[in-house]
């Protein structure tokens, strides 16, 4: 490999996880490359919580829709509309923000280039050389290579980069998502309002996530997600769109992708590579949200990753998952069970939207939410929604 570039690390995926690190190293000082598959762009309702706008500094001119309301529907079509009061959920779409965010890791510094990561081989030094695929190259053609002192891994649910390095990877269980964008019909027809995003909990649509209408101003994204291989998410997003009226809006694209159900095990090869975003596997269960756990587990990848640059310990790496699951373990491993239960059957999630009818639910629901902590001020309000959510269980209250 004599004659080849060396960079301090190589960030393979230019998705909010891998920029974000990209960025946060290049500012550092650290030569950083961003290595990014060319036309990827991941199906996403695109909500962003107001922590996330104000932590990464995210521009007003980026948010295409501000959304005031989530309604959740249920198998029976009972609605529930619950306000966010006091602020709103940011859209973006996602095309334009990833792209956002990879232009800022380039201002800060890192190197961008387009390309399909391949494999990663080692120098007879042992330095990492990632292989890649230059974008608009022939399947089979030349791959190009460059040494990395370091390599953080950001190339999805299904990382490559992951697979090839860290043990474990390659049992990562997820949910495939799908979604339809469509060009916005105007507020109110067929029920549509472009400031509520529309959260569906029918099986018919999902047998085990839900289904959504999110607004993205001019746009909006019409999706769904199952675990179940066999269940067809095209046919599930037709009929959606037929029962609501949507048939008929110009679809814009359609995309699809596999989103990660929990967070891996390990995050590092205990020797340069760390994973970050869905590679790590940080969507939340139940939500399906992950574009504020991607960026904040960019964060602490280049921390981890910087630190280990700094020092020559490997153990550095592992501080990335150790940290980011100190902060949000608890969050992931309740919404984990919620999801495993409640979404379980239509007559569970009938009882699911129910509780969401209960004033409390849905105060420290959204406050948990919008801040990306657990509210531990109101314990009173917990008590009260642990006694309604045994009600509910146990079918003594009215649905």
């Amino acid at each position: 490999m004599a004659g080849h570039e060396t960079f301090d690390v190589v960030v393979v995926g230019g998705g909010p996880a891998g920029a974000t690190a990209a960025a946060d190293l290049a500012r550092k000082g650290r030569s950083v490359l961003l290595l990014d598959r060319a036309g990827r762009v991941k199906p996403c309702g695109g909500a962003i919580p107001p922590r996330l706008i104000r932590d990464f500094a995210i521009p007003d001119g980026l948010l295409v829709a501000r959304v005031n309301c989530a309604r959740m529907v249920a198998p029976s079509d009972k609605r529930v509309d619950i306000p966010i009061e006091g602020g709103f959920v940011g859209m973006v779409d996602r095309e334009v923000f990833d792209e956002w965010l990879r232009d800022r890791a380039a201002s800060a510094g890192a190197v961008r280039r387009s390309g399909t990561f391949e494999r990663l081989e080692r120098d007879p030094d042992g330095t990492a050389v990632i292989r890649y695929l230059p974008h608009r190259a022939e399947r089979g053609g030349e791959l190009e290579g460059v040494r990395a002192k370091a390599v953080i891994a950001a190339d999805g649910a299904k990382s490559q980069v992951a697979r090839q390095t860290v043990p474990g990877a390659e049992k990562m269980r997820y949910v495939f998502a799908y979604h339809e964008i469509v060009r916005s019909p105007p507020d109110g027809q067929a029920g549509y309002d472009g400031a509520r995003c529309d959260v569906i909990y029918r099986g018919k649509f999902s047998p085990d996530f839900y289904s959504w209408v999110f607004p993205h101003g001019q746009t909006a994204s019409i999706g769904t997600g199952s675990c179940n291989k066999g269940f067809s998410l095209r046919g599930s997003i037709a009929g959606l769109r037929a029962e609501l009226g949507l048939s008929d809006v110009e679809t814009v694209r359609r995309e699809g992708a596999p989103i990660p159900l929990k967070p891996l095990g390990r995050w590092d090869n205990g020797r340069d590579v760390v994973l970050a975003g869905d590679a790590a596997g940080v969507v939340a269960p139940a939500s399906g949200e992950g574009i504020y756990y991607a960026m904040f587990g960019g964060e602490l990848a280049a921390q981890a990753v910087d630190g280990f640059l700094a020092t020559g310990d490997a153990r550095a790496l592992a501080t990335a998952r150790k940290r980011f699951m100190k902060a949000h373990g608890r969050v992931f491993w309740i919404l984990g069970i919620m999801q495993r239960f409640w979404y379980s059957s239509d007559m569970l999630r009938e009882r699911f939207v129910a509780i969401c009818r209960d004033r409390d639910v849905q105060q420290l629901t959204f406050e948990a939410y919008m801040n990306k902590e657990l509210v531990r001020r109101r314990p009173m309000a917990h008590v009260r929604i642990f006694f309604k959510d045994l009600a509910h269980l146990f079918g003594f209250a009215r649905v």
